[in-house]
């Protein structure tokens, strides 16, 4: 059975215990054995060598060097690396090994929480299988990201917040490669609501499903 950590800290805003829990029931359907932790120590712990997935859901907070470079080595080991909206492009924002293997940054939501589309741009991969362009309601995030990523979905400013992001379109969903080990990330997710959403918890839960160590 695959085993996926899910960890949930920082900013309350986000409603991290709510969407970790909701996070590890969906893996549950989907034949994982689920543990929910708020302790940041994981990050450091032997027990990532016994998972096949971790999800942080933590906006905010801090990692030590020693725990940050463990991680990258058990994503690069094979390890699955996960999150939605704050997750990964929001966590531990001042760590370069972090940010190095989660490949997104946030920078901005210009206008807070809006109405955008969100398009699908790989409508073959099984992640996206089936999925129309949609309209969504959060903040729509401006990322910096790494261009190793397989972008999946965007979403385009029009400008009408900041008009410096005028036009820009800015990836939603993507997936990469890290050595031995995959990432997945979706923009979407703000709070807990946004999981009764037709589509935002489908693509999550098969972004997971498709970044958990490879079993032989």
């Amino acid at each position: 059975m695959r085993k996926a950590i899910i960890v949930w800290g920082g900013w309350k805003g986000h409603e991290p215990e709510q969407c970790a829990r909701i996070v590890a029931s969906l893996l549950g359907e989907d034949g994982f054995q689920t543990e929910v932790t708020n302790d940041l120590g994981i990050f450091g712990s032997p027990r990532l060598a016994h998972a096949d997935l971790l999800v942080p859901v933590i906006t905010g907070e801090s990692l030590e060097k020693a725990h940050a470079d463990a991680l990258v080595e058990a994503v690069r080991g094979g390890l699955g690396l996960g999150g939605h909206h704050g997750s990964l492009a929001t966590s531990f924002k001042e760590s370069a090994p972090f940010r190095y293997v989660s490949g997104v940054t946030w920078v901005a939501h210009p206008g807070n929480i809006i109405d955008f589309r969100v398009a699908v741009t790989c409508r073959e991969d099984p992640v996206m299988q089936g999925i129309p362009d949609f309209d969504y309601r959060s903040e729509q995030y401006y990322l910096h990201y790494d261009p190793s990523i397989e972008i999946l979905a965007t979403t385009t400013f029009t400008g009408k917040h900041d008009p410096a992001a005028s036009n820009v379109t800015m990836p939603v969903v993507f997936k990469r490669r890290f050595g031995a080990g995959r990432v997945f990330y979706s923009a979407l997710g703000h709070v807990a609501g946004e999981f009764d959403h037709p589509h935002m918890p489908l693509i999550l839960r098969r972004g997971l499903n498709w970044c958990a160590r490879r079993q032989l």
